[in-house]
């Protein structure tokens, strides 16, 4: 037995581990010496070894001896080609089978067409439709949805929407294929028209349009679609868990965020740590950092984006120490940071004015992590300069720069030319600024803030109508709250709000208790050329006051009041909300747009230093 056994082993291992046109004759001689049948050669293992050679009829006339339809093993060998390192292989074949006449059927087309799908290759793309149109397979849906997909894929769109428009019949893969497309190059318009007349729906449908509306920065639209998608019981997947989070983390919807968490964990997506890393966002975002740092703490497997995620979380919260001892843990352990650590990092200590640390983790981050600096590095460091008033250092860091800056690197220097008083500096900077993002608001704001600090009310006037020049229309500034799932918005001076007399006369309860603690209007931050009397009333309308006022009127004793502001908060906000904190005894958390300020018993996270 054992004889036999070895020697069957053996013909075997012969039959198959052929590589070469010789190494097949050798087998084929061996198989009509032992008088053995020639079905026992594996026919894709043939056509693979012949195939682009010059013993493609050699195979030929073996499949024609076997009396076995040689396009058969043909498409086979197409499918290891398109599913190949090297997919290009496919293409060529396609071609030498033409040349012998082979008739191609719809399977060898779909083969073809993966191969051009993984190459992009639409030139050879366009000759396989041809033949899809020639040979009567037009009602081969997965051909067409593979055509719609690869036009697009390279760029096509409007011979995909062509072809999509002039398909008999589509089915939910078709919708998807054509949405996809459009939401990767930014056509959030036309593929939400699409998913519109959607007669049906997947799940991956939903997904598809609230990760378009996230990327192009829609968050509303896409918390609004994922409440319609929940109305109609479609179940949310990983994916939409994790554009949902995002969506939320951007809106600071702190309520539906801890609804999505409860869902994830019931749905069992505790091990996908993309979904944990937007958890962490999500927190970090809405203002609850012990909740982030449960999540982080919970995490079975823990990526460098959850490092780097809880890192930088820290460091918008104005916990910088706490950022820095991380970053140690994360090291000893054997975690490698990359360039969106290095910019948590860099953020933690422009924060707290940690300027000796900074230079250190931006000197070493080369030698020590193989990172190269990019200009977002770059920008941190001369945010950090800035912040702490070192301007002259800030501008010669600047005019060092191996590379050149942007209009974040030269908006980080004009941010501290306004804190600190440098007009000088804050001229050039805008000059730069002009050139690098004129369109921008928020520079020519500053640098005329900075001029009505001053008192020069002829360039405040110079500046503004630059402005109008150049067609630069002032971002106006806005707070939010949400209580009980509803966004509440205002904006300074707001009197439209149907609680606004309760509001008004709340605040003149709470500025009486504040000025009994010795809280005087800081009414420079008014930089407007009018009477004090006039500048106290703005300065009480501010928009973040009004939407603290309206949510301690509106949620329970106790519980914390969390504010979005689309702007710096300025600093009469800041120290009324400090005061407040301890009258009230609340937490005060407001997120504006640089950092957190979480204020509590009459001081804040950022120690005064934002």
């Amino acid at each position: 037995m054992l004889p036999s056994l070895c020697s069957n082993t053996l013909k075997t291992n012969i039959l198959h581990d052929f590589n070469t046109p010789f190494e097949l004759k050798q087998v084929h001689a061996h198989l009509i010496k032992t008088n053995a049948p020639l079905s026992l050669l594996p026919l894709t293992r043939v056509g693979l070894v012949c195939a682009l050679s010059s013993s493609f009829l050699y195979a030929q006339e073996i499949f024609d001896n076997l009396q076995k339809p040689d396009l058969f093993a043909w498409n086979s060998c197409l499918k290891t080609f398109a599913k190949s390192g090297n997919p290009f292989k496919a293409v060529l074949f396609f071609y030498q089978l033409r040349e012998y006449d082979v008739l191609p059927d719809e399977f060898t087309c779909s083969f073809v067409l993966e191969a051009c799908v993984n190459l992009v290759d639409v030139l050879n793309g366009r000759v396989i439709h041809g033949y899809v149109e020639k040979l009567g397979f037009r009602c081969n849906l997965f051909l067409l949805n593979m055509l719609v997909h690869l036009y697009a894929l390279s760029g096509e769109i409007r011979d995909a929407r062509l072809l999509f428009d002039t398909m008999s019949h589509r089915d939910v893969v078709t919708w998807n294929i054509m949405m996809t497309q459009l939401v990767k190059r930014g056509d959030i318009d036309r593929a939400y028209d699409l998913f519109s007349r959607m007669p049906e729906r997947s799940v991956r449908s939903w997904t598809l349009m609230i990760s378009g509306f996230v990327q192009c920065g829609k968050a509303k639209e896409a918390i609004y679609l994922f409440r319609e998608m929940e109305e109609l019981g479609v179940r949310p997947n990983e994916v939409t868990v994790v554009a949902v989070l995002a969506a939320c983390a951007d809106l600071g919807l702190l309520d539906l965020g801890r609804k999505v968490h409860e869902y994830s964990n019931q749905s069992g997506f505790r091990r996908n740590v993309k979904v944990y890393n937007t958890l962490i966002d999500m927190y970090v975002k809405c203002g609850c950092l012990e909740d982030a740092w449960r999540v982080f703490d919970e995490m079975e497997e823990r990526t460098i984006v959850s490092w780097s995620a809880m890192i930088a979380g820290l460091a918008m919260h104005g916990q910088a120490e706490e950022a820095l001892r991380l970053f140690s843990k994360m090291i000893e352990i054997g975690i490698r940071p990359n360039g969106v650590t290095l910019i948590g990092l860099l953020h933690a200590c422009s924060h707290m004015g940690f300027i000796d640390e900074g230079r250190r983790f931006f000197a070493n981050m080369t030698r020590d992590y193989g990172i190269t600096p990019l200009v977002e590095h770059y920008g941190c460091m001369v945010d950090l300069y800035s912040r702490a008033g070192h301007l002259q250092e800030a501008h010669e860091f600047i005019k060092n720069m191996p590379i050149k800056p942007n209009g974040v690197v030269w908006g980080a220097l004009l941010g501290g030319c306004k804190v600190h008083k440098n007009i000088e500096l804050a001229e050039e900077a805008i000059g730069q600024l002009a050139v690098l993002d004129p369109l921008n608001d928020g520079y020519y704001v500053v640098l005329s803030n900075i001029y009505a600090e001053a008192e020069r009310w002829e360039d405040v006037v110079r500046m503004r109508k630059m402005m109008r020049d150049r067609g630069v229309k002032k971002t106006r500034g806005w707070s939010s709250i949400t209580i009980d799932g509803v966004v509440h918005e205002f904006v300074a001076g707001d009197e439209t709000h149907p609680q606004a007399e309760e509001i008004f006369q709340m605040w003149e309860n709470l500025l009486r208790q504040m000025k009994m603690k010795g809280y005087v209007p800081n009414t420079s931050v008014v930089l407007l050329d009018m009477e004090e009397q006039e500048k106290e009333k703005v300065l009480f309308r501010h928009s973040e006051k009004l939407a603290l006022v309206f949510g301690l009127m509106n949620t329970s004793p106790g519980t914390p009041i969390r504010i979005m502001k689309n702007l710096r908060v300025c600093e009469d906000c800041h120290a009324a909300f400090k005061m407040i904190s301890a009258i009230v005894n609340r937490e005060i958390v407001v997120r504006d747009r640089n950092r957190f300020h979480r204020f509590k018993d009459g001081s804040c996270s950022c120690r005064n230093y934002w």
